[in-house]
C-alpha cells in the first residue's frame, strides 16, 4: 500500500524496479516511458540490506531457523525459493506417454518438453492455463512438481500388490502409485479430511484410475485394521512446506516456530503409529516438502532408533537450488 499522496510515477518507478531486481520479462507500458533502467540497474548492483532476514524475504525467526539447520548454504536455498517456480506436468502413463504429451499440448498451443531424468515429467517453456485445455480434460496428465514425481518412484510398487497411501490429500502421488501399477492390484487413500478424498475420487476418474479406494481416518481404529496388511506404504507427512515457498511465498508470514514444533511432533506420531501398517518385508517411504533436517532425516533416525525391525535402504535430499521444489524422501524396509 503506497497511501494517497503517493505520485503515480513513483509507483511505476517501483514496479519496474522490482521487474528488474527478479528479472522478470515485461511488456513495454507507456508508463515506464522516461524511466532511466540503466539507473534502477546500477542502484539495484550496489543494493545493502540491513539484514540477511530482509535481504531474502522471510521472518527474522525463520532466517535465523534456516541458518541453524543448513549453515552456511542457507541464503543459497532461500535464493532459489524466491524464484519463480517452473510448470512440471505428469504424464498420465495410463492413457499417455510424455513424448505424446508434448505434441498435443502444441496442438493445443501449449509448448513444452520432456523433462530429462525423469520418464512421465513434461515441462512448460511458459506459463499457461493448462486446466483449460482438452488434454486435461481427458485426463492425460496431471500438474505435479518433478521432485515430488520421484516419490512414488521411490517406493518401488509392483503390480498386484497391496499399496497404502497414509497421508494421501487430494491424492497427486496417490494417482501417480496407480499409473505404476498400471491400475492392478489395490491402493487404499487414507487422510483426516473428507473433502480431500472426495476431491480425489473425482481426479481418479477422470485419470481413469480404478484401483483406488478411499478410507476416512474418523479414528485410530481405521488404522489398526489395516496393521500389518501393506505390501507399500506412502508418508507422505504433514510438513512445514518450506521446500515449496516459491509456490506458496505467503506461507512464509503465516507461520511461527510453535507451527513448526507443533508439526514435528505430529510427524513423529504418524511415523510410529503409521508405520504398524507395513507388513514384514515389506517397504515404506517417508516423504516431506520441507528442506529442514529437524522434519526429515532427524526424524527417520530417531524412529529407526526406537523401532529397530526397520532398516533405512536409501534416502534422498532434493534442495530447491536443484531447480526444483524442495523435498525429502527415505526409503525405509521392514525387515
Amino acid at each position: 500500500y503506497m497511501g494517497e499522496g503517493t505520485k503515480p510515477s513513483n509507483i511505476y518507478n517501483l514496479i519496474l524496479a522490482y521487474l528488474l531486481w527478479k528479472k522478470v520479462k515485461y511488456k513495454k507500458f507507456d508508463e515506464f516511458d522516461g524511466i532511466k533502467t540503466g539507473g534502477i540497474l546500477s542502484k539495484l548492483d550496489k543494493k545493502t540490506f540491513p539484514t540477511k532476514a530482509i535481504e531474502h524475504s522471510v521472518p527474522d525467526w525463520l532466517a535465523g531457523l534456516f541458518e541453524k539447520e543448513l549453515g552456511a548454504k542457507w541464503e543459497k536455498e532461500m535464493s532459489a525459493l524466491n524464484e519463480q517456480a517452473p510448470v512440471i506436468l505428469r504424464a498420465n502413463s495410463l492413457k499417455i506417454s510424455a513424448e505424446n504429451l508434448v505434441e498435443i499440448l502444441k496442438e493445443e498451443g501449449v509448448n513444452s518438453f520432456v523433462l530429462r531424468g525423469y520418464p512421465d515429467a513434461v515441462q512448460l517453456e511458459e506459463k499457461k492455463n493448462v486446466f483449460l485445455t482438452s488434454a486435461f480434460k481427458e485426463g492425460f496428465f496431471e500438474v505435479q512438481d518433478a521432485s515430488s514425481q520421484k516419490i512414488a518412484e521411490l517406493l518401488d510398487v509392483k503390480e498386484g500388490m497391496r499399496v497404502v497411501d497414509a497421508c494421501a490429500g487430494a491424492g497427486g502421488k496417490t494417482l501417480h502409485i496407480a499409473a505404476l501399477m498400471k491400475n492392478k492390484g489395490q491402493i487404499i487413500a487414507l487422510d483426516i479430511y473428507e473433502w480431500k478424498l472426495a476431491e480425489l475420487k473425482r481426479r481418479a476418474k477422470r485419470a481413469g484410475a480404478f484401483n483406488i479406494e478411499t478410507r476416512f481416518i474418523e479414528d485410530n481404529k481405521v488404522i489398526k485394521r489395516l496393521h500389518n496388511t501393506a505390501d507399500r506404504l506412502l508418508i507422505d507427512a504433514p510438513c512445514s512446506g518450506l521446500g515449496v515457498l516459491k509456490r506458496n511465498p505467503d506461507s512464509k508470514w503465516k507461520i511461527d516456530e510453535d507451527f513448526i514444533n507443533r508439526i514435528k511432533t505430529e510427524q513423529e506420531n504418524i511415523l510410529q503409529n503409521y508405520s504398524k501398517i507395513l507388513k514384514k518385508g515389506g517397504k515404506m517411504v517417508y516423504a516431506t516438502c520441507s528442506i529442514l533436517p529437524s522434519e526429515n532425516g532427524e526424524q527417520v533416525r530417531k524412529f529407526l532408533a526406537e523401532n529397530t525391525e526397520f532398516a533405512l535402504v536409501k534416502e534422498e535430499n532434493i534442495m530447491p537450488s536443484d531447480g526444483y521444489d524442495g523435498f525429502y524422501m527415505a526409503l525405509i524396509e521392514r525387515k
